[in-house]
């Protein structure tokens, strides 16, 4: 079967004012799939539920719905057993891999929110759960001299992109003249977002990381954090999206491969919505994706807040995912200021039950502590993306970090590095139901204190002009040559580097 070329941006509206409903949502979808022709073999690589606000569960939906591979909720009720025979008949193959990343494995619970009943239950389950550590192939490598330059000199090794197997048994080559059809037609789908290792979140990142393995996710997260959070986060194109992009153009054209990208923003009722969405099977969609989301996502204060206070929601039950309270805000609040994170689910530190040990190891103390545990630690050398962690979850001691867990003791908190105070009674002094995104005040005894609410920090980086244009000011590609902060850094409340404690100081037993 032959099918014209499709033009490599097919979909590309939004604007801050756009408010995109699921039926023009599943329009644009539909013309994207007409275009690509008669397909056998379907393969969607949506992010996991920590991306629930993406819409990308309901954008799966609607193209299995399209294929006929789920009935769709808008047949009437009465023919769900006569259209379960031609479902799966006339349906493609189709199967759905959660790009997890480091993540752990999504919950059946977490399935059917996200992606709905049908796909939950359907059997066989066309959800494919990737391993990190065990599932990926290399396909290829990007060429030292990028990593050498990304990591101002401190790694000179060749950066491996890796791929879930079954991803990559999806290319061309594999699957040319089988009877005419056809190859598989692979589809990434996600929200692009200011992110705090690649700068803007999704594009290739959902496959090179959300599909990728140790090798590669330890390396990337690496080299995000040596040359600096600050400097990455709201820019699209940086040294490490170059390494990513160097290794799709030399490889990924072998894949049938389609980007569906959203940028959601918060309505004036703090609604989450769908500003934009765009499609196509290169660098453009992204471009206007990142466009968008900086006018949506990117949020610059007149002044930096003293205090910040972050509720984390049901997709946040460990600090590996949380501490995105922590990324966000580090550009707006003030020196000394407090960062308070109310997070009722959260019950670990890591996704990954080695990396969560890792980091009650070691905790988030301050890039140096941090890089000298490197030095003595092998485990650590093996395992890049803690240390990263580590380090991006670090204040360097200019402000303090509360964390208030649902299911963490208050010694498990302070081992770690952060203070620790009780989520209950700080969900009464700062009431979710009562504050608002933005700027709130509170009395108390007389005393009025201001401070900024964050209701879900997925949404946004937060910034104050200061702190934004200095960064702005310094050159992407021209680093310093040395360390990634001061050496000379000022420990707050004795904390290594945290504004809590590196471990509780022993108490005096006589």
């Amino acid at each position: 079967m032959t099918s014209s070329v499709p033009a490599s941006l097919l979909t590309a509206v939004g604007s801050p004012a756009t408010s995109l409903s699921d039926n023009e949502v599943r329009d644009h979808i539909h013309s994207f799939l007409e275009a690509m022709g008669t397909r056998r073999d379907v393969l969607i690589l949506p992010p996991d539920f920590t991306r629930f606000h993406s819409q990308a569960g309901v954008i799966t939906r609607i193209i299995c719905e399209y294929y006929s591979f789920i009935k769709s909720r808008d047949d009437d009720d009465d023919d769900n057993e006569s259209n379960e025979a031609d479902e799966q008949s006339s349906a493609p193959q189709i199967q759905i891999i959660p790009a997890l990343g480091t993540h752990a494995p999504m919950t059946h619970q977490q399935i059917q929110h996200m992606f709905g009943a049908a796909l939950a239950t359907k059997t066989p389950s066309p959800f494919v759960t990737h391993n990190w550590r065990s599932d990926v192939v290399t396909i290829g490598y990007a060429p030292e001299e990028m990593v050498e330059s990304a990591t101002r000199g401190m790694v000179r090794e060749k950066w491996p992109a890796q791929l879930n197997r079954l991803v990559w048994d999806k290319r061309r080559e594999l699957h040319d003249n089988e009877d005419g059809h056809l190859p598989p037609l692979v589809i990434s789908v996600g929200q692009v977002v200011p992110h705090e290792v690649m700068g803007m979140a999704n594009f290739n990142k959902n496959l090179f990381v959300g599909t990728g393995g140790v090798e590669s996710i330890n390396l990337s997260h690496f080299i995000g954090a040596v040359y600096g959070m600050e400097n990455l986060m709201g820019r699209g194109h940086n040294p490490l999206r170059s390494i990513l992009n160097y290794c799709s153009e030399k490889y990924l054209h072998q894949l049938d491969l389609w980007y569906v990208l959203t940028v959601m923003g918060a309505n004036e009722d703090g609604e989450v919505e769908m500003k934009g969405l765009y499609i196509g099977n290169d660098v453009q969609c992204y471009d206007r994706a990142c466009e968008l989301s900086l006018q949506v996502n990117f949020n610059l204060l007149e002044k930096a807040p003293t205090k910040i206070i972050v509720y984390l929601n049901e997709e946040y039950h460990s600090t590996w995912l949380g501490n995105k309270s922590i990324y966000r805000t580090r550009m707006a609040i003030a020196d000394g200021g407090e960062l308070i994170v109310l997070a009722p689910w959260v019950d670990t530190f890591g996704e990954d039950a080695h990396i969560d040990e890792l980091i009650r190891k070691v905790g988030y103390v301050g890039t140096p502590q941090i890089m000298e545990a490197l030095e003595k630690d092998a485990d650590l050398k093996k395992n890049l993306s803690a240390v990263a962690h580590l380090i991006h979850g670090s204040s360097e001691g200019r402000f303090s970090i509360t964390y208030c867990p649902g299911h963490l003791t208050k010694d498990e908190i302070e081992g770690v590095g952060f203070k620790f105070a009780d989520l209950n009674a700080m969900k009464k002094k700062y009431n979710i139901e009562k504050m608002r995104d933005g700027w709130n005040t509170r009395v108390e005894n007389g005393v009025e204190e201001e401070f900024y609410y964050i209701s879900n920090p997925a949404l946004g980086l937060w910034a104050v002009p200061s702190r934004f244009e200095e960064k702005c000011s310094r050159e992407s590609h021209h680093m310093p040559d040395k360390s990634v902060v001061a050496d000379v850094q000022v420990a707050a409340d004795l904390s290594g580097g945290i504004g809590g404690w590196k471990h509780p100081p022993r108490q005096d037993s006589s």
